[in-house]
């Protein structure tokens, strides 16, 4: 039955997002702000009307055709990122609410933390449903310092990776959090540790041994990145961790010989 000139109110919506898409493709130029946050709220309507508009679908009786071109619209039409919504919007809802700890050494791969290695971390932890925490070290970096005489601190350092969201690691305890990561970067070797000058001889800075064996003891989750497994090789005898390929010839693994000192501190190595 034909429904004349009367259409619902989901109707005109779909209507309406088809003409904004219609604009917004033909545009030569970037949308103005208020086509964008158009958009942005044609987006939350769809979030909101989804249900409305599948149950529009069962029960209406205009035409199969418009109906399925009226559900295309609200779904794949302008809010593209309408599944990618509700699908983020099922995992958060289905998420356990994790906090995990992520121990920097400072910002940058030869003297702090590897930053594509911090970045991603907390881009996947965050995408799983779980709160990154970040602590660092308060105590001065070991070298890295553009002007001579100048002292860096590792705390202040990692703050610009965490976007100043950062605790001392004094204050990490096992019972706070439900796993901890070390990215890597030589920060691990030079920060947490004195392994860059000293290999297997290393010492760890206190709070790191703390904080490992207390996680260990715990038996929970520890995430070691990068060259970072050296400090569970040094502070948990027996451990098995991986370092890489023990290959010097391809110069692949350009740090190979990492995996003979930790082996010799009885650390059980899985190339990889």
């Amino acid at each position: 039955m034909e429904r004349g000139l009367y259409r619902s109110p989901i109707e005109l919506e779909a209507s309406r997002i088809a003409q904004v898409e219609e604009v917004a493709t033909k545009r030569a130029t970037p949308p103005s702000v208020p086509v964008v946050e158009g958009l942005l709220h044609l987006v939350y309507d769809a979030v909101l009307w989804r249900e409305e508009v599948s149950a529009y679908n069962r029960q209406s009786s205009s035409p199969t055709g418009q109906r399925s071109k009226m559900l295309n619209l609200l779904t794949f039409g302008v809010p593209k990122a309408f599944p990618r919504i509700m699908a983020a919007a099922q995992s958060s809802s289905s998420s356990s609410g994790s906090k995990v700890a992520i121990v920097l050494s400072g910002s940058g791969v030869f003297d702090g933390t590897e930053v594509h290695e911090a970045s991603a971390i907390l881009v996947h932890l965050t995408r799983a449903g779980a709160e990154p925490v970040c602590y660092a070290p308060d105590i001065p970096q070991m070298h890295g310092c553009p002007v001579e005489g100048e002292s860096r601190n590792v705390l202040a350092e990692s703050a610009r990776i965490a976007r100043g969201a950062i605790k001392p690691l004094a204050e990490l305890k096992a019972s706070s959090v439900d796993a901890v990561i070390f990215p890597g970067g030589f920060g691990a070797a030079k920060n947490l540790s004195d392994w860059a000058v000293r290999g297997k001889d290393c010492t760890v800075l206190p709070d790191v041994e703390r904080v490992l064996k207390d996680f260990h003891a715990s038996k929970k989750p520890i995430g070691l990145c990068c060259i970072s497994p050296v400090l569970a090789a040094k502070v948990l005898p027996g451990t098995t961790l991986t370092l890489g390929q023990n290959d010097y010839k391809s110069g692949k693994w350009p740090y190979a010989e990492t995996i003979e000192g930790a082996s010799s501190l009885g650390a059980i190595v899985v190339p990889k």
